[in-house]
Order: structure tokens, then sequence, then C-alpha cells
């Protein structure tokens, strides 16, 4: 269309120049007379005005259409990534305001790339490579190295980074990061200067998380070395506006080709190498070993196994009896959960609660754990049975309101009584859950359900706020039970307990009792209920009945 829109006014210029040839041609040979003479004379001048004007114009469209057709082609190219190349001499000199626009557009989308590519590839607050950059990078790296070559990457987590953040301020936390990568930056080259090696890859994964990767180490024991280094550069002060700030770092390590040859194997080490040494207390430097694959496997197959549990119904739920003191009736009965495990049999939660918190499987475990304790209660209520059944549920889990809506629900769809139900809910989540919680254990409540603490004495609870929780009961943890019998200090302790609990207006609950010397020292001093293997071993549900319903349980009642 260009094209045609120049030549357009080329035909239109030289008519109009023809046409101006002519009139005055006229007028010069006309001498106040127009006859067909005058007008054939006054022809000739203008068409050869015209002629002329038409082929100088066509002689400057062809000049600048193949400039055009030179910047067409520049701008192709551009399209394809060249932004460097020089724009051809003839835009300049045919179409100069051409020339000017596109040097400018070109470097416009140059510092433009360059922005993205530096956003997308490079972390902003530290300036390392990003988890995407470090990952492509150290991926070439590993696949350009001989098999025989040694190689190390360090997973490196700071330790107090969070205080830092959380005290601070995140623009503190921030200053934090990049003085950490200064130091990152110093052990590599010091590393570099007194080995010769190759530079290090560094970055920062996420958060307080950092990667170092030593490529071609002449000897696979530097890494440990370099680790030290790590630590001691971390381990020194940070100086953050006037504040001496320490946060250490935990930190694994993992070798090529002893952990693996490829980046997410030696990742994956590196990774539980760091966590262990977190583990066995921070401010560490530990390699990835047999030991933790071993565990690594142990974690995956549990993992497996917990799915296939769930969907192949492997739980079920024992009952433990609580007695009253000193009449010895049975008050309530504890749900505890048990896994049918095809080929390790019975398992007790200690084995597997806390991988199922881990993956998230919590959550479909106690799912089905409300529908089993609503459908008991039901079954319960029907066959006239007044012990109230006691759960205890993950801390995940009852840190959310929607969590006691599911359980209203799943005993409202049940029509079992709620004054059957009892929740236990351990201390520590008691004095930190959020007022939402609180109100919804108090709805809990109010439909008539029982709320206790669970593990009373192994967190550090606000008198003040126990008050005013909505609670009916305290359990006392079997720490404060286990030497009364035989320590003046341990009954004195937990004599003092109950009487704040009572003082609270709650039953006092001891747990874990068993033997008959503590059942009596309990009664003595005033505890309420207790529940324990002196008294019961957990039973399934045929056996709790039968149980309940002989005189076995008054053995304890004095």
């Amino acid at each position: 269309m260009e094209g045609v829109s120049l030549k357009s006014r080329a035909i239109a210029f030289a008519v109009c120049a023809g046409a101006v040839a002519f009139i005055l041609a006229l007028v010069a040979t006309s001498n106040g007379t127009i006859d067909i003479g005058n007008v054939s004379r006054a022809l000739i001048p203008a068409i050869v005005c015209a002629a002329m004007c038409w082929a100088s114009a066509e002689r400057a469209i062809s000049t600048t259409a193949s400039a055009i057709d030179s910047a067409i082609a520049r701008l192709t190219r551009a399209a394809h990534g060249d932004l460097d190349g020089e724009i051809p001499e003839e835009i300049a000199e045919n179409v100069p305001q051409l020339a000017n626009a596109m040097r400018g557009l070109f470097q416009q989308l140059s510092c433009n790339l360059e922005s993205v590519h530096r956003l997308a590839m490079f972390d902003p607050v530290t300036a390392l490579p990003n988890r995407t950059n470090f990952r492509r990078t150290c991926e070439r790296m590993l696949a350009d190295l001989p098999q025989d070559i040694h190689a190390a990457l360090f997973f490196i987590d700071l330790d107090r980074f969070k205080v830092v953040n959380d005290t601070m301020g995140h623009a503190m936390g921030d200053m934090l990061l990049g003085m950490v990568a200064n130091r990152l930056r110093a052990v590599a080259d010091r590393v570099v200067t007194e080995s010769g090696a190759p530079q290090p890859l560094i970055g920062r994964l996420a958060g307080d998380e950092f990667t170092m990767f030593f490529r071609d180490l002449r000897d696979p024991a530097d890494a440990a070395r370099i680790g030290r280094g790590i630590l001691f550069a971390l381990a020194e002060p940070f100086d953050l506006a006037g504040t001496d700030v320490e946060i250490g770092a935990s930190i694994g390590i993992a070798v090529r080709p002893e952990h693996g040859v490829n980046l997410t194997d030696l990742m994956r080490a590196a990774d539980a190498a760091m966590y262990h040494a977190k583990a066995n207390g921070r401010g560490r430097v530990e390699y990835f070993s047999a030991a933790l694959a071993e565990e690594i496997a142990d974690r995956v197959q549990l993992e497996s196994d917990l799915r296939e549990a769930i969907d192949q119904n492997e739980f079920a739920l024992v009952f433990q009896p609580q007695i009253s003191l000193p009449g010895g009736r049975i008050v309530a009965a504890e749900a505890l959960l048990r896994w049918r495990h095809p080929r390790d049999g019975l398992r007790l939660p200690a084995t597997f609660i806390k991988r199922a918190e881990e993956t998230g499987l919590i959550v479909e475990i106690g799912e089905w754990v409300i529908a089993t304790v609503a459908d008991t209660i039901a079954r319960w209520g029907k066959m006239g049975i007044e012990q109230r059944l006691a759960i205890n549920i993950s801390p995940r889990q009852l840190d959310h309101v929607a969590f006691f809506r599911r359980l209203r629900a799943a005993m409202k769809a049940a029509n079992a009584p709620a004054h059957l139900l009892e929740l236990e809910i351990t201390e520590t989540l008691a004095m930190h859950c959020s007022s939402e919680v609180v109100e919804a254990i108090a709805q809990l409540r109010n439909d008539g359900a029982t709320i206790s603490i669970d593990d009373f004495g192994t967190g550090y609870s606000n008198l003040a706020r126990l008050r005013d929780l909505p609670v009916d009961r305290v359990k006392l943890d079997r720490s404060l039970i286990e030497h009364i019998a035989t320590n003046n200090e341990a009954r004195t302790i937990a004599h003092a307990v109950i009487g704040l609990i009572h003082g609270l207006g709650c039953e006092a609950v001891g747990e874990g009792i068993e033997t008959q010397a503590q059942a009596d020292v309990l009664r003595v001093i005033g505890c309420d209920v207790i529940q324990g293997y002196a008294i019961a071993l957990p039973m399934d549900e045929d056996a709790f009945i039968a149980w309940s319903r002989t005189d076995e349980r008054r053995a304890l009642a004095g």
C-alpha cells in the first residue's frame, strides 16, 4: 500500500505540473485569442514538463522503495533476534527519519530484553542466578564433565534468618541476604585462588536457601574443607544498620559421581544431607550417606504405603477407657488410631503420623477418623452407652476452623449425640490457636461436646489464656505422673498442678498410669480421672463394650 501511495502522489504531481505548464504556455501564445493552434503549441511544453516531473518522481520513488525494502528485510532479521546488526546505509541516505526510528527501536528492545532476561534468570536481591538459571547452567556443566571428574554440590540453608526477617523487617532481611551472597562469593574466590579450580556456580534457590556447585574437584576431600569455610564465613556476625546479627547455616554436601551424576539426584542428596545437619543441631556440615539414602527410601515407601492404606481402608480405632476416682466408673474412652499394615501387622501412630503430616495425608486420615468416630458415637447412643468418646486429632487439622465445621457436619449426618463427643487439644495448640478456632471450639462445646487439653505440662501455658478457653478437662502428661509413686518432688508438682486445674474449674485427668501405686497416689492428691495400661490396654470396640460390663474396671477403685 505504501508503494501505491507514493506512485499516486507522483502521478498527481506530474499532472499538476503539466497543467500549470499548459496554462502558462497558452497564456503566453494566445495574444488574447484562443484557437486550435494556440492549444496545440501549449500542449507541447505541458507534455514535456509533465514527463520530466514524472521521470524525476519515479526515480525518487524507486530509490525510496528500495530503501523501504531494505528496511523491511532488516526488521525481519530483528524479529528473529538480530538487534545488533547495522542498519543499511541506503535507508539512512534516502529515509533518514526511518533509520533513526529503527535505531532507537532496536536499542530500546535490547534494553527491555536484557531487563526481562535479568529478571527471569537472576535473583533481584542478591544478583545471583535464580533456581531456573542455576539448574540450567548446572545441568550443562554436569553434561560436559568427563565421567571420572569429581564435583560437589552444596545446599546451604540459613539457620536463623526468619528471626531477623520477623524482628527487623523484610528490608533488613533482603540486605542480609545480599551480605550472605557476598560472603559466598568471597569463599568461592578464595577456593579458586588457593586451588586453581574453576569458578564455582552460586545460586539462590528461594527464601534463605543457597547452592554452590564446584566442578572439577581434584580431591573429593576438598569438599569438606570448602564446607567448613562456608560455615565459618556465615557464622561471623553481620552488621545490619549498626546491629550485629548472627545467623549461621546448615550445609549438606553431595559429591559426583558417588551420590549421583545428574542434578536431580545431587540436589535430592544435598537437600537430605542439609536436613540431617539441621536435625543434628544446626550449624553443621553433613555429607550425604548410605544411611540417609536408606532413610529417604523408607520415607518414600512409607508414603506409598500410607496412600495404599487410605485406599484400602487399613486403619482402625481402638478404645482405652478412662475411669473416675474414687468410684471406678467408666466416664469416657479415648479413641486411638491403629494401622493394620498388611506386612508389618498392627502399627502405632508414632510410626507413621509424622510422615503423614509431612505429606499432607494426615488430612485424609483425619477425615476417616471424623467419619468413624461420628458413626461410633451414633451407634453407642442407640445402644444406651453413655460414656464419651474422646478423639485427639493432629494439630495441623485442629488449627483450621474448617475442621470443626466438618466435624459438626459429620456428627449431624450420623445423627450422633454431641454430648458423647470429647475433643482433645494439645496444650501448645490451645496456647497459640487463633480467635476463630477458639470460637469454633466454643460452638462445639455449646452443642454439648466436652473439650480437653491434652499433654498438659509439656508446653508453656499462659494461665490467663487457659482460664478464658472453653475447656472442661485437663489431662496431665505422663511425664508429670511417671515418678509420683517414688519421688516426693514429682508428687508435690503433680499435686500442685491438679490444684491449679481445679482452680480453673476443670477436671484433672491422669494418663499413662502403669502401676497400682501411681493410681493410689493420684487418688490421694485429688485426681478426678485416670487412664493407662494399669487400668486397661486399648481394645477394639467389641472388647471395650464387653470389658465395660464387667467388674474388672473396679480393680483400681480402692
